[in-house]
């Protein structure tokens, strides 16, 4: 439960997902993740710290091992997303 209770705070997935190809300092992770606030960020980004799924090194934050491991592990729900939205019938513009 303190897994799914870490990964069902507002931002963390977007935070692992930006993540997934290599390190990021602070601001080009505030930059990707468009409309998140620096205390929200900072205070998601010591949470997964804590969590031991981020490491910091030179200034700039990385999935650790752990991380890496739990994002492979969330694969299928990206599998299962990718067919639910080709499938969900597209809504009109307003």
């Amino acid at each position: 439960m303190a897994l799914l209770d870490l990964l069902g705070r507002r931002w963390v997935l977007r935070i692992m997902w930006e993540l997934r190809e290599g390190a990021a300092g602070f601001r080009e992770l505030q930059l990707r993740c468009e409309g998140m606030s620096p205390s929200v960020l900072s205070q998601r980004l010591r949470e997964l710290d804590e969590a031991g799924v981020l490491e910091l090194a030179d200034s700039r934050y990385a999935l650790s091992s752990e991380g890496r491991e739990l994002l492979a592990g969330l694969a299928p729900l990206r599998t299962w997303a990718e067919r639910w939205a080709r499938r969900r019938p597209r809504l009109p513009n307003p």
